[in-house]
């Protein structure tokens, strides 16, 4: 597991667990990118432990999250997920600490690449999730009451059903299989209360 201490792998990993908790945060329910995210987190703090960090750099990183916070609030979103994708590429470059103080441990252009495709992804993924919440419904949200549909997720507390042709949030008074037929009961919003369909 040497390989974990270059800090380039390191750096990678970092990445992918910062996008996947942030999709997770985007795309509630699923499940999936919330156990990425633990996974590839899990396995760069393993080892990243034992290299050295700047915590100047680690501040610019969390500090980072802030205006990303407001841009999905939709204020000021492009200044904001461009001072997000600043915060990225200036904090991860600097994260691990060379001998030299000024020097980048992480290699510079590796830094450039990632991060202009992560921050492009993350830049997309955002946007579309707010042109998804300010879209004016297709139908009647009172109409779906009544209405069968396929559970795409476990469901109990949360998850996600697949109803009316679209992709909904959803929760039930009692576990739901993924996979199983479900009828809505109501909804709170956006949030549709669903019971499973007994065969």
């Amino acid at each position: 597991m040497s390989i974990l201490l270059d800090p380039n792998v390191a750096y990678l990993l970092i990445v992918a667990g910062f996008l996947l908790t942030v999709f997770a945060i985007l795309t509630p329910g699923t499940g999936l990118f919330e156990a990425g995210a633990v996974i590839v987190l899990g396995l760069a703090a393993w080892r990243v432990v034992e290299l050295s960090i700047n915590a100047w750099a680690l501040v610019v990183l969390a500090l980072g999250l802030i205006p990303f916070v407001f841009a999905i609030r939709d204020k000021q979103r492009t200044l904001n997920l461009t001072l997000t994708l600043a915060a990225l590429v200036i904090g991860s470059t600097f994260l691990f600490r060379a001998e030299e103080w000024w020097r980048p441990a992480v290699n510079p252009i590796l830094v450039v690449i990632t991060s202009v495709a992560a921050g492009g992804l993350l830049w997309l993924m955002t946007e579309k999730m707010l042109e998804a919440e300010h879209k004016t419904p297709s139908h009647s949200l009172e109409g779906l009451i009544g209405i069968v549909g396929e559970a795409r997720t476990d469901i109990h507390q949360e998850g996600s059903v697949y109803v009316h042709g679209e992709l909904w949030t959803a929760f039930s008074d009692t576990p739901i299989a993924a996979g199983s037929r479900i009828v809505v009961l109501d909804r709170e919003g956006l949030l549709l209360r669903v019971k499973e369909i007994q065969e």
